[in-house]
């Protein structure tokens, strides 16, 4: 059976079709489509929490070697570095201070001293020539006595007398010695009033000097007073340590500090070597201070000392004062479910994220553990294998379709 079209029907069939065609063309164009996202696979694995601050190695007994005496060092011919052998190394020495100039009227009295020093001598010495001749006499008159008592012209008590005249004058003459041997030494010490710096020459060889030397065996850290000239009691010259006998002190927040434990272990990098360092928390300094940050803002800090818990030889290059930077162990596991940070976001007061089912995003509730500035450990909600989504931007709703990144 044949049916016969018109034209006009004929017409109106075709763009029909064709407006069918339009319709289907456009519905397909402007359907939604997937979202590309980047999918991560939730798997076990290790994680670690820590907190990082630069810091310094130090050596932990440093010596500080200061003047005993006020006076004259010699120059310190020790350099940085230089070996030093404990009650052995000769480290400085101090010799006394020359005297001071005089001004006019201190010359003058001075030199009034020296002759009134000089008129006592005389003084003493003209004593001294009465005394021993009234000696001399006394010892005459003894052994005349004891002639004539031999002889018996004179009584015992004459004797007696000249024995104690004897004595008496023999006292006298050592008296006016001993004053003798006093005006002397007056005399000495008023000429040295006048003793000048120029007058002075003493040859560091022979000189009296006080002599510093080292109190332990190790290393010149540092010198702090090498030239030679006049310095004062208490004044510092040299440190000294062994660098073998490292520590790390590094400042953490006082927030970061409180977490921190004696004991716990230390990853030490960026310190130069090929690999990192281990080390552990011996002490956390029981007081904090105040320190500027590089924006300007007071920060409270507490000291952290650890200790260096490698063998000497892989660290030997380290020495006084190196930089480096400590990230202290708070916690860590080698077996924990955990999904990257960026993953997560807050709904109302639960940690989410989204997680892919049949290429659609599905919004799950999760409960969470501990955490680092990369992971997150993941508690409850979200099986193992399960693949969620890492960066989900403000287009990914629950229930989207999705499909992975190329």
């Amino acid at each position: 059976m044949s049916i016969n079209l018109n034209a006009k029907t004929r017409r109106s069939i075709f763009w029909l079709i064709i407006l069918v065609l339009i319709v289907a063309g456009l519905i397909f164009t402007f359907r939604p489509q997937p979202i590309p996202v980047d999918l991560i696979k939730v798997a076990q694995g290790p994680m670690i929490v820590t907190v990082e601050e630069e810091g310094e190695t130090r050596v932990k007994d440093v010596y500080m070697l200061s003047a005993p005496v006020t006076g004259h060092m010699l120059r310190i011919d020790a350099e940085v570095g230089d070996d030093v052998i404990a009650a052995e190394t000769l480290v400085a020495q101090i010799r006394p201070i020359n005297p001071e100039f005089l001004d006019k009227r201190s010359e003058e009295e001075a030199r009034a001293a020296i002759k009134t020093a000089e008129a006592s001598l005389a003084l003493t010495e003209a004593q001294l020539v009465e005394a021993q001749s009234e000696f001399d006499f006394a010892v005459t008159e003894l052994e005349r006595a004891n002639k004539l008592i031999q002889q018996q012209v004179i009584p015992q008590r004459a004797l007696d007398n000249a024995k104690r005249d004897y004595k008496s004058k023999r006292a006298g003459v050592n008296t006016a010695k001993a004053a003798l041997r006093a005006r002397q030494f007056e005399l000495a010490q008023a000429r040295a009033h006048l003793v000048s710096p120029a007058d002075v020459q003493i040859n560091d060889q022979d000189c009296q000097c006080v002599t510093i030397l080292s109190p332990i065996t190790g290393k010149i850290l540092q010198v702090l007073h090498e030239s030679e000239g006049v310095i004062s009691m208490g004044t510092p010259l040299v440190e000294i340590g062994d660098p073998a006998n490292l520590e790390i002190v590094v400042d953490f927040l006082s927030s970061d500090a409180v977490r921190i434990q004696p004991g716990q272990r230390v990853i030490i990098e960026e310190w130069g070597g090929e690999s990192a360092l281990q080390g552990t928390v011996r002490k956390i300094e029981p007081f904090g201070f105040t320190k500027t940050s590089a924006l300007g803002i007071d920060e409270q800090r507490v000291n952290v000392i650890i200790d260096l818990s490698d063998p000497t030889e892989k660290w030997q290059r380290l020495a006084h004062g190196y930089q480096i930077e400590a990230r202290v162990v708070l916690w860590e596991s080698e077996n924990v479910s955990k999904v990257p940070l960026t993953s997560l976001f807050r709904d109302n007061d639960n940690w989410a994220l989204y997680v892919e089912q049949e290429n659609r995003a599905k919004l799950q509730h999760v409960k969470l553990g501990q955490r680092n500035g990369l992971e997150a450990e993941i508690l409850e909600g979200l099986p193992e294998g399960s693949q969620v989504i890492s960066h989900p931007s403000n287009q990914i709703v629950d229930g989207i379709r999705v499909k992975p990144r190329d």
